[in-house]
């Protein structure tokens, strides 16, 4: 499998120079991507290739249903570095429908690991139950659970030092939350959208 995926490779990088030979110069220059993906890690929803854009063009952390931990230094390292070096202008967190993690902190089932890191799923789910009870069924309320996951963490995002600190520089920096179809292959916007003096952690505390 590991010869295929080379081979495949291969093919790739030639049939990218003959369509466009210069691609790979300017791709080895320095990044400048404008968006900052946070999205989960399932291997149906790649960020760049359901966004349209090209490698280069999208800065990405994945993790399993992509939760926002306060104390998670990866997130945290790559948003800092998406924010200060990269100078991105629109931060992304994308969840999608159908997704795994969701599930498993739906489920009464042990999971490992997981069970810790989907925490913050159960404790949602708990805070939104009347809401989730009024859907028709455990997938629609998995599904809205989804929505609700990205909506708290646009909201974990903006109140991060980070991100605080960019626009007390005021830095035109927004962050919106999206949910993916893996049905129809298509993003819609949450309209959760927050930009420079829209937020702030006293007055959304």
């Amino acid at each position: 499998m590991l010869n295929d995926l080379l081979e495949r490779n291969v093919r790739w990088a030639k049939a990218r120079h003959v369509e466009d030979p210069g691609y790979f110069t300017r791709l080895a220059g320095q990044q400048a991507p404008e968006f900052f993906w946070i999205g989960c890690s399932d291997s149906r929803v790649p960020a760049n290739v359901v966004a349209g854009l090209d490698p280069g063009e999208v800065f990405v952390h994945r993790n399993v249903a992509n939760i926002i931990h306060s104390a998670d230094m990866n997130l945290l390292s790559a948003l800092e570095f998406a924010v200060e070096t990269l100078s991105v202008r629109e931060v992304i967190v994308c969840g999608h429908y159908g997704c795994g993690g969701i599930k498993a902190a739906t489920e009464n089932l042990p999971h490992g690991l997981a069970d810790h890191w989907l925490e913050p799923i159960r404790r949602l789910a708990r805070s939104y139950a009347v809401d989730l009870a009024r859907e028709s069924d455990a997938e629609a309320r998995r599904d809205r659970l989804s929505e609700l996951n990205v909506v708290e963490g646009v909201r974990r995002v903006c109140e991060t030092p980070i991100l605080q600190g960019a626009w007390a520089h005021r830095a035109d920096l927004r962050v919106h939350g999206l949910i993916y179809g893996l049905k129809d292959g298509l993003l819609r916007n949450l309209d959760c959208s927050i930009g420079p003096g829209h937020f702030t952690k006293e007055t959304n505390a």
